[in-house]
Parts: structure tokens; C-alpha cells; sequence
């Protein structure tokens, strides 16, 4: 087997093992899904409360995600994905009684959805950090495509099933089933015993850990890119599967069996378009795909609206799947192959609250559309917006494709000091100074428009450059961290592609190599004990 095919990430075992589980598990949220929407059209007839129902799994995805991604970060991933699955298990197994025992009102409905969305937040960014550390880097992009398959092979069944399930035993019964399908997960998790190496550094608090990722993140084009265009994606293309349900009923004029048969032919789209994905990737760049992603959907939604046809709404809802997995799968990759492995967890917790924020707020739209005027209104007002996605585009075109060496740099050696410091002790005050010839000014400058985003995205504040009034050939750079423990942890984030910032810095210094350094704790009012000062080790910037 090739070691870039799309299979290849099965041959380890503990991502072949996780990845059955999860079949197991989605094709219970999917029978889930479809009782929790058909319930709510038997017990309200409110367009938006039907609506609400996809909302209120995406919401707290949006809300939540960055807490999750901090939490992913900095605890032991499978133990935070192991307590989101067993309290989904235990919230599915109490919607199924409340349903069983006629309990259900439209709000209630509502509210056990938001909590099984709640553990779908803290597990997803978990598992999906945990696919770097799990595979080798090259496989990435293939094991998320797996993951794509593993919940749109279930999409072309689970529906059809969830549909015959409520409409042969109502919607308890679909619920009951899903609560069991956490088993599996759960026992698969429990028994993984990851290497997981340990951190010499304290771990971050949380809020801390949480302001880290969004500075990342901001200072991160690349990822920027992929949270606008992916919060434009989910806020348009989510009109499908937040009105599917009256689709079915009001447009195509069926029962829930058709509804379940409807989101499978959206899934058997999705795994095509999970299959070919990586053919078009190497025909398309980025942004083409991204492009044809949204004409795509954009076509399915208009189709969807103006047809009254079970089998042609069925062929526009598999190109909408086609689309959707390539698209979702692609941004995910992206932010993946784009952050290291430190922070990935935060990153994919922003992606997602971008891309779910985005289905979120969607699905209250088009819900409030479709019941102001009609569900195929509705659709159409997306499809429009799903082309400005696209046209987006040409000003905010997705990245290229690159393989960056993002494991760290590991140049630094944590310098010995003569003051007695503590690890909180600081703040710590670094300045750098440069020797730079007048005719390598522009070169340098450039350079260190760089080295600033690099340094705060990293955890710097307060950074400078100045020049010499008396000598201009002398450049000083100068940054703040908090705490001595912190300036340890920012040079511990420094990554292999970061390495040509540094080493087109030593070609532009005039002199030896490392330039002067001074590190200086910033006075507080409070003396701090002299110790005698052991020599001081190379280091590289």
C-alpha cells in the first residue's frame, strides 16, 4: 500500500481501531439526528424551532470550542476524549427515557440536543489533535479524509435506518440506539495507551492556555484565511441539512423515511466526494477547490428549492455531500499541516468555532426565512450567498499547498543566570543587538517584519526595533515576556520552518555570531538574591 494513499493511515492500529469505533458511534448520532428533527416537527409546527434543532448541536461547537482546544492542549487528549464520550452516552440515555415516558416539549428536546453538542465539542478537537501524534505527519491529510468517510459512509445508511427506526418505533427508539453506540468508543479509548512524552514546563492555566491559541491564531495569515472562508462556508451551506426535514415533508411531501433516505443520498455524495478528494487535490489548487466547492453547493440548494422530485432532489443533495466533504476536509487539513503540534488543538478549536459558529448562525437565518416566507425562498437567498463565498475568494484566496517542517527547533539552551529567580519571576525584558551595513538595511528590515510576527505569535510583548542615533549601523531588538518560565516556554515554540529567519539574520549581522544578548529582569520594587554566575552556554536565536 502506498504510504500516501488514503488508506494507508488504517495500517496503524490504534487510528484503525479509534476510526471503527467512530463509525459505530456517528451512525448512532446520525439515527439520533433524525428523531430529535422529526420529533420536533410532530410536537411544533415553528419552521425555526425545527431549525433550532441543527443549532443547537452546532452552538455550543461555537462556543465552546476554544475551551475545548485549550483543554485538548493541555491535558492528556484521550482522557478528555473518554469523559466526552461517556457524557454523551449518559445524556443520550436520558433523552431516551424522557422520550419514552412521553417527557419531551420542544425547549426540552432542545436542551439535551446542546448537551450532546457540548460533548461533541470537547471530544472533537481532541481526536482531531491527536491524529498528528497518532499517524506520521505525510498521512495527515489522509486520515482526515478517513475521518470524512468514516461519518458520510454512516450518513448513507444512518438516515435510512433513523427513518425506518422512528417510523416503525418512534423517536425513543432511535434515541436508545444511539446511546448504545457510545459502547464501543468508549471501550476502545479506555484500553489506548498513548505515548504521550512529558512536558519539563508547568502547564499553562487555562485562560492563559486560551489567549495563546487566539494570538496564534490571529497572527497566523494562513489560518486566518481558512477561518473566513470556512465561517462563510458553514453559515451558507448549512441551509440544507437545517431545512432538510421540511424538505421532505412540505416540498417532496414525505414521511420521515424519506427524510432519513434524503440525508443518504447526501451521504453516499459525501463518501464519493471523500474517495476522489484526493485526485481533485492534485489537479486543483486550493482555492479552485474551495471555489467549485461552493458552486457545487450552490447548485445543490437551487435544485433542492425549485425541485418537487424525490430523485432529483436526491442527485442535487449527493453533489451538496460531494461538496461539503471536500471542502470541510480540505480546511481541515490546512489548519493541520499549518500549526504545530503545541497548539494544533486551539487552531482546530478556532476552525471549528468559525465553521460551526458559521452553521450556527446559518441555521437561525435560513429557519427565519423559510418560516417568514417559504422553505424554497430560503434556499435560494443561501445559494446566493454560497456564490459571494466563492467570490470571496479572489481577495481572500486560500493558501498554497506547503509541506512546512513545523517540529521544534530545539536550537536554544535555557541560559545559566547570577540573580536567584524564580520560575513566575519577571517580567523578563530581552533586547538583541544588530550590526547591519548601510547596504544591507532593506534586506534586514524585511527580515524583521518577520521575526515580529513570529515572536508575538510565539508569546512576546511589547516588541521593538530601534536604531542607534550616534552609530546608525547598530539595530537593537527588544520584547517582554511575562515570567522567566514563560521566556523558557516561547523559545520551546520555535519550529523548524522558522529556522530561515534566523539564519538570514546571521548572513545580514556584521560580526560574530550570536549577536550581543541581554536578558533583564524588569525591577518591581523588590530585591532579588545575587548567585555566582556559571559560564554561559552557545545558544542560537
Amino acid at each position: 500500500m502506498d504510504n500516501n494513499s488514503t488508506l494507508a493511515p488504517l495500517r496503524v492500529s490504534t487510528f484503525r481501531a479509534i476510526w471503527m469505533a467512530s463509525i459505530v458511534s456517528n451512525f448512532g448520532g446520525l439515527i439520533q439526528g433524525v428523531g430529535a428533527g422529526w420529533m420536533m416537527t410532530s410536537i411544533s409546527d415553528s419552521a425555526a424551532m425545527v431549525a433550532l434543532v441543527q443549532a443547537s448541536t452546532t452552538l455550543p461547537i461555537m462556543t465552546l470550542s476554544l475551551v475545548a482546544g485549550a483543554v485538548a492542549d493541555s491535558f492528556d487528549r484521550r482522557k478528555v476524549m473518554l469523559a466526552a464520550q461517556i457524557f454523551m452516552a449518559l445524556v443520550s440515555a436520558s433523552l431516551a427515557a424522557c422520550a419514552w415516558f412521553g417527557l419531551i416539549t420542544p425547549w426540552f428536546l432542545l436542551t439535551f440536543t446542546f448537551l450532546i453538542g457540548c460533548g461533541g465539542a470537547f471530544n472533537n478537537p481532541a481526536w482531531q489533535a491527536s491524529v498528528g501524534d497518532i499517524v506520521p505527519r505525510e498521512q495527515v491529510p489522509s486520515a482526515v479524509l478517513l475521518n470524512s468517510v468514516a461519518f458520510n459512509v454512516t450518513r448513507s445508511v444512518g438516515p435510512g435506518v433513523g427513518g425506518a427506526i422512528v417510523a416503525a418505533a418512534g423517536a425513543a427508539a432511535a434515541f436508545a440506539v444511539n446511546a448504545v453506540t457510545y459502547i464501543g468508543m468508549i471501550g476502545v479509548l479506555w484500553a489506548w495507551k498513548p505515548n504521550t512524552p512529558r512536558s519539563s514546563l508547568p502547564r499553562e492555566r487555562l485562560t492563559a492556555a486560551m489567549t495563546t491559541g487566539i494570538r496564534y491564531v490571529a497572527l497566523s495569515p494562513n489560518i486566518l484565511k481558512v477561518l473566513l472562508r470556512g465561517f462563510l462556508f458553514g453559515l451558507t451551506t448549512v441551509v440544507i441539512l437545517a431545512l432538510l426535514p421540511l424538505v421532505a415533508r412540505h416540498l417532496i411531501g414525505g414521511d420521515a423515511l424519506v427524510y432519513g433516505m434524503m440525508l443518504g443520498a447526501y451521504g453516499i455524495g459525501a463518501v464519493a466526494g471523500a474517495m476522489f478528494s484526493r485526485q481533485l487535490r492534485e489537479k486543483l489548487t486550493n482555492e479552485n477547490l474551495i471555489r467549485w466547492s461552493f458552486f457545487a453547493f450552490a447548485f445543490c440548494a437551487s435544485l433542492t428549492a425549485i425541485s418537487r422530485d424525490f430523485w432529483i432532489t436526491a442527485g442535487a443533495l449527493t453533489v451538496g455531500g460531494a461538496s461539503w466533504v471536500i471542502a470541510l476536509s480540505l480546511f481541515n487539513t490546512t489548519v493541520q499541516m499549518s500549526t504545530p503540534r503545541w497548539v494544533v488543538g486551539r487552531a482546530l478549536s478556532l476552525y471549528q468555532m468559525a465553521v460551526f459558529g458559521g452553521m450556527a448562525s446559518g441555521s437561525w437565518i435560513w429557519g427565519t426565512i423559510a418560516e417568514r416566507w417559504s422553505p424554497d425562498m430560503s434556499l435560494l437567498v443561501a445559494a446566493a450567498g454560497m456564490l459571494v463565498g466563492a467570490a470571496v475568494g479572489i481577495k481572500v484566496p486560500l493558501p498554497s499547498r506547503e509541506n512546512l517542517n513545523l517540529d521544534p527547533l530545539n536550537r536554544w539552551r535555557e541560559p545559566r543566570v547570577a540573580l536567584g529567580i524564580e520560575p513566575r519571576s519577571g517580567p523578563v525584558a530581552i533586547t538583541i543587538e544588530y550590526a547591519i551595513e548601510a547596504g544591507n538595511l532593506d534586506a534586514f528590515l524585511q527580515v524583521m517584519r518577520e521575526r515580529r510576527r513570529i515572536r508575538r505569535r510565539d508569546g512576546a510583548h511589547d516588541w521593538s526595533l530601534t536604531q542607534d542615533l550616534a552609530n546608525p549601523e547598530v539595530w537593537v531588538e527588544r520584547f517582554e515576556v511575562p515570567t522567566w518560565v514563560d521566556y523558557i516556554r516561547f523559545h520551546s515554540r520555535t519550529t523548524q520552518a522558522d529556522a530561515h529567519v534566523s539564519d538570514r539574520l546571521q548572513a545580514l549581522h556584521k560580526g560574530d555570531w550570536p549577536p550581543r544578548i541581554q536578558r533583564m529582569l524588569v525591577w518591581k520594587g523588590t530585591a532579588v538574591r545575587v548567585v555566582p554566575p556559571p559560564p554561559e552556554p552557545t545558544e542560537v536565536l
